[in-house]
């Protein structure tokens, strides 16, 4: 699990590698079982190369090879079963990391809070929780794993052909660091690429989304064919990214292809000079069918590992690119605070504030010092210009953001809900609306809560009723009727703190004494009211009433 303090100082490749060390018994399986498939084809190759000698050369009847024969079929069943442990290892483990890494990443975006998530593009965001994490799929399925049976297998196979010939062995071991350096040089570029790929593909996620989300406002002023242009340019630029970085990945494996032909080949031919009797050089004059056949079937078993790790390079250069733009946000210093203990409040009290002060990274200090203590069942109106405080000192309250100084009391789990002057609707049902304060509600508390809030004269009216459909935002309802909406999930929610801003902004006269109305019932119900509001009437009914001056808040006597 990642700490606070680490997170704040991740880079890619140390929140990939942490991510690892959870799952390493099952990568390091993973890995096992790979060198294990590789033994297991040395075992095949160099048995299937001395039958032939022996058939050929040494005129063996293949009654007499019965054994071997037996040993190669074992060991074809053996190099089966381990491939089947390490695929299914390197799987389950990299599901795993992968789930992980996503509640590492939904808990950050909890405790980075709503005041933030609302200065960022929703599509980005959902590209990143998704698409980005599954892109990790390869990096810890494929290639980590056939990184470590690069670093072993070849060593194994070398050892064996050293023991037939050395020659061919010390050949391989030279050839061998050329295709690593090439791969790496051209890896470079596609991390690069596929850094700027992440960008696009998230820039392209908010891009279509905000055209979506302003349909019906590009319609009104006849702009949809410049904004469907806008998104076509913007998927074109994103095809041509995406292009390059396969052109990229491409080459790789050509270069690795290139080099290991042409290492093959002069084995080949050492090979066939050698047996031809025309290379007398070291272990040369000793070559039989067997050693040569052996060293020949081989070559191609060296290089495979290696052409293995180049088909997977891409996934490494994804997973580097879609890590950075995750630690980007897992870097981001939380503004919703985490505290182990509360201390006790005043029986009275539903929260308390000492000298709390609430400061952003670049605009500075905005409110405080504020001592500040709300009562059970009060009314309390918090008024000032805009931009004073009012909303931020809500969020504090509501515990969006965390002090950046003084002390912040309130009930351990205690309840709270929340009315704003743009309630969050959801495309969907009445009923999908009304179980987000209440996912247990039954159809008649919905409609009890509906007709408490003013909504039931609407609701009798609808064909279909609970049933009936509304888009995002609460399109299809007028603002009185989506707030009033909005209000009818505050009775549903039974929460003994109800914190509202600005709730009769943008309504007309007759709405705004109604929404008041059913707001002082929850009053009476001994619900504590916390109005940020700039009305004379809605600050007339509180009992109690403060106003900002220059980040400071003043109570004023009513």
């Amino acid at each position: 699990m990642v700490t606070t303090d680490e997170a704040l100082s991740l880079t890619p490749r140390s929140w990939l590698k942490s991510l690892a060390r959870g799952e390493r018994k099952r990568l390091l399986g993973s890995a096992l079982c790979g060198v294990l498939v590789g033994s297991q084809t040395v075992v095949v190759v160099v048995g299937l190369a001395w039958l032939i000698d022996q058939l050929i050369v040494h005129d063996r009847l293949p009654i007499d090879l019965l054994p071997v024969f037996a040993l190669l079929v074992g060991s074809v069943l053996l190099r089966a079963a381990f491939q089947w442990g390490h695929e299914t290892l390197s799987l389950e483990a990299s599901l795993r990391i992968r789930q992980r890494a996503r509640a590492q990443l939904l808990d950050k975006l909890s405790a980075l809070g709503p005041i933030w998530l609302t200065s960022q593009h929703s599509g980005s965001l959902a590209s990143q929780v998704v698409e980005h994490i599954d892109t990790l799929e390869g990096y810890f399925a494929r290639f980590y794993p056939q990184l470590r049976i690069t670093l072993y297998l070849p060593l194994l196979i070398v050892a064996v052909v050293g023991w037939l010939d050395y020659l061919v062995a010390l050949f391989l071991l030279l050839s061998a660091p050329l295709i690593p350096l090439f791969m790496a040089l051209v890896g470079m570029g596609a991390e690069r690429l596929n850094r700027d790929q992440f960008v696009a593909v998230s820039r392209l996620s908010a891009h279509f989304i905000d055209r979506v989300r302003g349909m019906t406002t590009l319609q009104l002023f006849g702009r949809t064919s410049a904004a469907q242009q806008d998104v076509w340019h913007a998927t074109d630029s994103y095809r041509r990214l995406s292009m390059r970085t396969l052109r990229l990945a491409f080459l790789s494996s050509a270069v690795l292809e290139f080099f290991s032909s042409v290492a093959i080949a002069v084995v080949a031919m050492y090979v066939g000079f050698g047996l031809l009797g025309y290379i007398e050089y070291g272990p040369s004059s000793s070559l039989t069918l067997f050693s040569g056949l052996a060293v020949l079937l081989l070559a191609p078993e060296f290089f495979q590992p290696l052409r293995t790790l180049s088909q997977h390079y891409h996934d490494r250069a994804a997973a580097l690119g879609a890590a950075e733009s995750v630690v980007s946000i897992l870097n981001q210093p939380a503004l919703v605070s985490e505290r182990d203990f509360i201390p006790p409040l005043l029986a009275s009290s539903v929260i308390e504030l000492t000298a709390v002060s609430v400061a952003y990274p670049v605009r500075g200090q905005v409110i405080g010092p504020i001592d500040l203590t709300i009562k059970r069942g009060e009314v309390v109106a918090i008024s000032g210009a805009s931009g004073s405080g009012k909303s931020t000192l809500l969020a504090l309250l509501a515990g969006f953001i965390a002090p950046s100084s003084g002390e912040y009391r309130r009930q351990e789990n205690s309840q709270y809900a929340w009315l704003d002057q743009q309630p969050c609707l959801l495309h969907g049902s009445l009923i999908d609306n009304l179980c987000l304060a209440s996912p247990r509600a039954t159809r008649e508390e919905m409609v009890t809560a509906l007709q408490r809030a003013g909504f039931g004269p609407l609701l009798t009216q609808l064909p279909d009723g609970l049933d009936t459909l509304i888009g995002e935002r609460g399109v299809g309802l007028s603002g009185g009727q989506a707030q009033r909406l909005a209000l009818a999930r505050v009775y549903l929610s039974n929460a003994p703190l109800v914190l509202l801003d600005e709730p009769t902004a943008s309504l007309d006269q007759e709405t705004e004494q109604f929404v008041m109305s059913a707001l002082l019932e929850l009053a009476q119900e001994g619900r504590t009211l916390v109005i940020a509001t700039h009305h004379p009437e809605v600050i007339a009914v509180a009992q109690r009433h403060f106003a900002f001056n220059k980040g400071e808040l003043v109570e004023a006597i009513l």
